[in-house]
């Protein structure tokens, strides 16, 4: 297939380049070219825009930022709109709020433009190991045609719904998983507090019913002390800034992801956002100091 990709970070560039080891015909975008250059150097294509980028594609992949980069990508000066043929697909795979997903769904729809919303979960390893979970929101027949992509990138697809569904599972996703990174932050500092090995505590735990792979990543990390960066903190921040407005809108009732959301705003104001989410651990050891 003739693919565009947008969005060459951790996530999305080892991504493209298993579509483009796939045997796929790919064409990227950047910002800044030189991100762009292990792919160029692979065989891909580098495109002066959005545009240009979408004419020459059939299914254009992005993974983004947020809501209003997937909105400027897809209809601001020189998007992806200005490039489509109609039949043209744009699957976005950002985590973006489901109500902008439902919008440029729509936008696109008026143009006989194709859309998907397929967040995924997994991570940088999960990225690189092609293991994604990837959750489909759109319609069935436009999942059905990008489903040989998606095999190049995950291990499990699962459609959820209409447009903005896959945005809505993402969510849940991330609110669950931050949860438990939390949860695991408290265990720690408690075991911490009466002075254990942390690495034996995570290890006691991990093999009863407390186990999880939250506790083995995210517990490890803050056993060894290591907050360098998997995902960025400020990252989970975004989703649940986005998580938090839409159980206001919908008057959804969330008390512990609440309490979350506020450790990650005390994690932002430390000045952590560049740090791994396992350090919500330091917001719980020193609340009032600065990150180190």
């Amino acid at each position: 297939m003739r693919v565009g990709f947008v969005g060459l970070g951790v996530m999305g560039l080892p991504m493209a380049g298993h579509l483009l080891a796939a045997g796929h015909e790919l064409a990227v975008w950047a910002r800044r070219p030189e991100a762009a250059a292990p792919l160029v150097d692979a065989g891909a294509t580098l495109c002066a825009s959005p545009a240009q980028l979408a004419a020459r594609s059939d299914v254009v992949i992005s993974i983004v930022t947020g809501s209003a980069d997937v909105e400027q990508l897809a209809f601001g000066p020189g998007g992806l709109v200005e490039g489509f043929a109609p039949g043209g697909i744009h699957v976005d795979m950002s985590t973006i709020a489901p109500g902008m997903a439902r919008r440029l769904a729509a936008r696109y729809a008026e143009r006989g433009i194709g859309w998907l919303d397929a967040p995924v979960s997994g991570g940088g390893l999960g990225a690189q190991e092609a293991t994604l979970a990837i959750m489909a929101g759109g319609a069935a027949a436009t999942l059905e045609a990008v489903r040989p992509l998606f095999a190049c990138l995950g291990k499990t697809v699962v459609h959820i719904g209409e447009a903005g569904a896959g945005q809505v599972a993402k969510a849940c996703n991330q609110m669950l998983m931050v949860n438990a990174i939390q949860a695991a932050a408290e265990a720690m500092r408690l075991a911490a507090a009466h002075g254990l090995d942390l690495l034996r505590v995570r290890e006691a735990l991990a093999g009863g019913s407390a186990g999880s792979k939250v506790l083995d990543v995210m517990g490890g990390r803050m056993a060894r002390r290591d907050f360098v960066a998997g995902i960025q903190a400020r990252l989970h921040h975004k989703d649940f800034a986005m998580l938090m407005d839409e159980a206001r809108q919908l008057g959804a009732p969330l008390p512990v992801a609440t309490q979350t959301w506020q450790q990650l705003n005390a994690l932002m104001a430390l000045g952590g956002g560049r740090m791994d989410t396992s350090s919500l651990l330091k917001v719980l050891e020193a609340p009032v100091e600065k990150m180190q």
